[in-house]
């Protein structure tokens, strides 16, 4: 089966030139969708071989919109290949993986999406890369959904419509939801995929891209919310209980009576059990955490739909 790659970025410098580098000889064509970048990128990938794709400024940039730009232009090749490799500008292909991830796909006509081990690259230079790099280790086998690096059957997508260019983030587990609806199944393998470099490291990026989270979680449950799906549903739950819900709740009941200054340790006592469940005080910290920016992603979402207004897209470096 022949496979394409599909590479997307704004601003990636020197890590959109390694992720490039390394995606090897056996795939061809490649094609980078550029979203405004300033940095050389674009030159970058010309130089590196690739077909480059520029977004026009008319509406906001968002990395669906990006994806399905890349596929317009693979669909447009002669003839255009089997497979699409989707991978995120700030990431590299592992050695290796193509191999493995088609020969999957040739083995199990009823997968539409493969994916495989995403680590960071340089997880100890902040607590914020150490966090994502174990947001990356999920369960292997059969999955409900896919990150931005996946290899995926270019006819399965085109049969679903591509990504949904109208969401911020989330993208991917949306798109998801429509591949299993029509039938198909997402795997994960325990093989190497990628290297990512989040290259985040200050808490407002992390607070920010919490908050895309809460965003992404909203959205998606006014998708797909409903039975049997209930995509996003407990998420968006978790997040108002324990970010919203709570905080109101234990700063009205102090105002009425001191008896309710109790519930401040419902805190201490979820980072005991996600503590407990993860074996990761840190982890767990931030876990609980970062329901306070999800939710005010999740009340985002809900304010711009009221009035009828696209949300814009909520940057985190």
């Amino acid at each position: 089966m022949s496979v394409g790659a599909i590479i997307i970025g704004r601003n990636e410098g020197d890590r959109l030139i390694r992720g490039l580098a390394a995606l090897g000889e056996d795939v061809s064509p490649v094609i980078y969708v550029d979203s405004g970048s300033d940095d050389g990128s674009v030159a970058a990938a010309e130089a590196a071989g690739a077909q480059v794709v520029l977004l026009d400024t008319d509406r906001p940039f968002t990395a669906a919109r990006a994806r399905n730009a890349g596929i317009q232009a693979l669909v447009a090749q002669t003839p255009p290949p089997d497979l699409v490799q989707f991978i995120d500008g700030d990431c590299e292909l592992r050695a290796g993986w193509i191999e493995t991830a088609t020969g999957f796909l040739a083995d199990h006509p009823k997968v539409a999406a493969v994916c495989g081990r995403r680590r960071e690259r340089f997880p100890e230079a902040s607590v914020y890369n150490r966090l994502i790099d174990l947001e990356w280790d999920t369960p292997c086998g059969e999955t409900r959904a896919c990150g931005g690096d996946v290899l995926m059957r270019l006819s399965a997508l085109r049969q679903v419509g591509g990504y949904n260019p109208d969401l911020i983030a989330g993208e991917e587990p949306e798109l998801c939801v429509r591949l299993r609806k029509a039938g198909w199944q997402i795997w994960r393998l325990e093989a190497e995929m990628t290297w990512h470099d989040a290259a985040l490291t200050r808490f407002s990026q992390w607070w920010k891209r919490a908050r895309r989270a809460g965003h992404a979680y909203a959205e998606g449950a006014a998708l797909h919310g409903a039975p049997p799906e209930r995509h996003n549903v407990a998420q968006t739950r978790r997040a108002l209980i324990w970010g919203m819900a709570l905080p109101l709740a234990v700063a009205a009941g102090v105002l009425v009576t001191p008896w309710a200054l109790p519930l401040v340790l419902l805190w201490p006592l979820q980072w005991g059990r996600l503590t407990q469940r993860s074996g990761d005080p840190v982890q767990a910290l931030f876990l609980t955490l970062s329901k306070t920016p999800e939710a005010l992603g999740v009340l985002e979402f809900h304010m711009h739909r009221l009035r009828g207004r696209k949300a814009a897209l909520i940057e985190y470096k």
